[in-house]
């Protein structure tokens, strides 16, 4: 008896066959296809479609097109960036990258998942306990590609979902030979015998990997790091990812318009909050990108103020740090604003002096100006000594790096929030990095400054392409010109 999978008007169909000389060819690439003819429906049985556990171009056309691996991102893509990686290393290496882990708020309660960024730019697998291996080898394709991942488990996905499995690795995610991820731990013993170098990031944090297991199968002098190679390749945007990346920033300042239009005293921090997320994610945002600041008054002086449970007092500022993550990539971004909606006479102006060292750093961010991240903090530091003194300010040495401006000007921005930690921010500017530009001033009721200015932290954040010659901000349509905000809140 033969099981024949074909399809009919689009729908995948199976029968018994029950004819001993018939003959069938099925193949991987095209499963369901039959070579008999049947006359009548009576005996066809729908087989259940083929899931998976994240989107496919099959599954979720509204969201992905043709070619893609993940929305917007094609496998193609995904497939160059592990030859560039396999091309910077040494013959004789292999690569070990693994996914994280679920984790738990309490028992059975589970964070929303959240991949390792490392992992999920090499192969776009969206699944916890998984790890790919790559062996470099003299082949076409310059590596062997070995997944381990979650088999299916039709209990368990009754409960949790679809799982992508084991065939589901090899046929969509392109790899070689993939394996349940139970079997990790044995098969890379078999697997690292044979390398000289082994580029893998210990310890592990939360993932798949046994620490005494891979430490016992590995000499410590082969072990090289992995994530700085990555983060070295991750730096520099692709046109794709440009992409996500500018429609991440066009939904965040449409969230920020309508979270202005919707503030008032008497409101909360955390009603301010839960707006931003209702826009993003309304807009097609998957969640917001990080924990936001929404600090109202005299909490914006407290850098990462999240508590966010105080209420909105007439006649303060509102400083509000937000940004959503669209398709794994994060936007980045901070407004400040009056409460009522008018800025009074002293928050113009300290204001118009966050708005200006804003303004003139966000030019310096092209490849032809040959600066760093660090080069335009320096910068940024005195046209902010600049403009202090001119609305009266008596600085004294330290007053602006440790008390009123105590930050960095900017990061990198990408997969993560703080993106490619190991890259070093004295690493020049190219094109198709992107980062933030964030200025900002903080005073305390001091009265080494003017009394009219104390408790008010103001800061302006945008997101920044790096050109050539011209810098993109992805951030634009979130209002900071102080006419703008104004206009915008007085139309809600």
């Amino acid at each position: 008896m033969l099981v024949c999978f074909f399809r009919y008007n689009s729908v995948l169909y199976f029968t018994q066959d029950i004819f001993s000389n018939a003959t069938h060819y099925l193949t991987r690439s095209a499963i369901g296809v039959c070579n008999r003819s049947f006359g009548t429906h009576a005996m066809l049985t729908p087989a259940e479609p083929r899931i998976f556990g994240q989107p496919t171009p099959e599954t979720h056309p509204h969201l992905m097109k043709p070619g893609e691996l993940t929305p917007g991102i094609a496998a193609l893509e995904y497939e160059l960036r592990r030859a560039k990686l396999m091309d910077r290393l040494s013959e004789n290496s292999v690569v070990i990258s693994l996914g994280y882990r679920m984790r738990y708020m309490s028992n059975k309660v589970f964070y929303p998942f959240h991949q390792n960024t490392d992992f999920f730019y090499l192969c776009g697998f969206n699944e916890p306990d998984s790890a790919i291996v790559l062996e470099k080898n003299n082949s076409r394709r310059g590596y062997k590609m070995t997944m381990f991942v979650p088999p299916k488990n039709r209990c368990l996905e009754m409960w949790e979902g679809p799982r992508t499995g084991v065939l589901g690795a090899i046929d969509f995610f392109g790899a070689d030979e993939a394996m349940e991820s139970a079997r990790f731990n044995s098969k890379i013993k078999d697997i690292i015998k044979n390398y000289k170098d082994v580029y893998i990031d210990l310890p592990p944090r939360t993932n798949i990997l046994s620490t005494d297991n891979i430490q016992k199968s590995i000499g410590r002098n082969s072990v090289k790091p992995l994530s700085r190679i990555i983060q070295d390749l991750r730096l520099t945007k692709s046109d794709s990812e440009i992409a996500l990346m500018r429609k991440d920033g066009e939904i965040t300042g449409k969230a920020f318009i309508q979270t202005m239009k919707f503030t008032k005293p008497g409101l909360s921090e955390h009603d301010l909050y839960a707006k931003i997320d209702f826009e993003c994610r309304i807009r097609g945002a998957q969640s917001l990108a990080y924990v936001p600041v929404v600090a109202g008054g005299i909490n914006a002086l407290t850098m990462h103020y999240v508590r966010n449970d105080m209420p909105l007092r007439n006649g303060d500022l509102v400083l509000l740090d937000a940004g959503g993550e669209y398709y794994g990539y994060a936007s980045d971004v901070t407004r400040t604003w009056p409460v009522n909606g008018k800025f009074t006479q002293p928050q113009k102006e300290l204001y118009e002096a966050v708005l200006n060292v804003n303004r003139r750093c966000i030019k310096l961010c092209t490849e032809a100006e040959g600066i760093s991240l660090n080069g335009i903090h320096e910068i940024s530091v005195e046209l902010m000594k600049e403009e202090l003194l001119n609305i009266g300010f008596d600085l004294s040495e330290g007053d602006i790096d440790r008390v009123l401006y105590p930050h960095h000007v900017g990061h990198y921005l990408g997969l993560d929030v703080h993106d490619t930690p190991y890259v070093d921010r004295s690493r020049r500017l190219s094109s198709g990095m992107v980062i933030t530009i964030e200025p900002g001033l903080y005073v305390p009721p001091n009265y080494a400054y003017p009394e009219r200015y104390h408790g008010m932290g103001i800061r302006i954040e945008d997101n920044v392409v790096v050109g050539a010659t011209d810098p993109i901000v992805l951030s634009s349509t979130a209002p900071k010109e102080i006419v703008d905000i104004e206009f915008c809140m007085s139309n809600s």
